[in-house]
């Protein structure tokens, strides 16, 4: 699990073509929905939180911005777990976009609220392409989690 979220945050990081960098899957995001959704009595609000402390020393952002909208995250991926499992994989890629779609809105927020200036329209692109890696990125968790558990 800790090195999924180390490898999420290196990923974030990592150079890519320009043309791309827009669309770049919300990495550290979607490592903590997948936990929460497949640990949810180990993975929840606090690993969250620590996570998102992380990303904002990492990506030199407003310290708290990822760890509150993170939080959040988590939060509500936990209170409607049951709900999203119960969906094939190509629904919960949806539902999952909605909640990153929360997440980004609360990260606007913050952004507002410290008066820094207003992010362009491709902000959102993210959530798209977290979208796309969503159903492949639970299938290649799933398989490892399962691995190492059995071991």
């Amino acid at each position: 699990m800790v090195l999924s979220l180390m490898l999420a945050m290196l990923l974030t990081v990592v150079p890519m073509p320009e043309t791309l960098e827009d669309y770049r899957p919300q990495w550290v995001a979607l490592a903590i929905v997948f936990w929460c959704l497949a640990l949810p009595l180990r993975v929840g609000v606090f690993w969250a939180f620590g996570a998102g402390l992380a990303l904002d020393i990492l990506t030199g952002s407003l310290l708290g911005e990822h760890a509150l909208s993170l939080s959040v995250l988590a939060y509500l991926t936990g209170m409607l777990r049951s709900g999203i499992l119960l969906f094939p994989l190509w629904q919960q890629a949806f539902f999952i976009w909605l909640l990153l779609l929360v997440e980004r809105l609360l990260s606007l927020w913050v952004i507002g609220a410290t008066g820094q200036p207003m992010p362009p329209l491709s902000y959102w692109s993210s959530t798209f392409g977290s979208l796309l890696v969503w159903p492949w990125l639970f299938l290649v968790l799933r398989i490892i989690g399962r691995r190492i558990g059995s071991h």
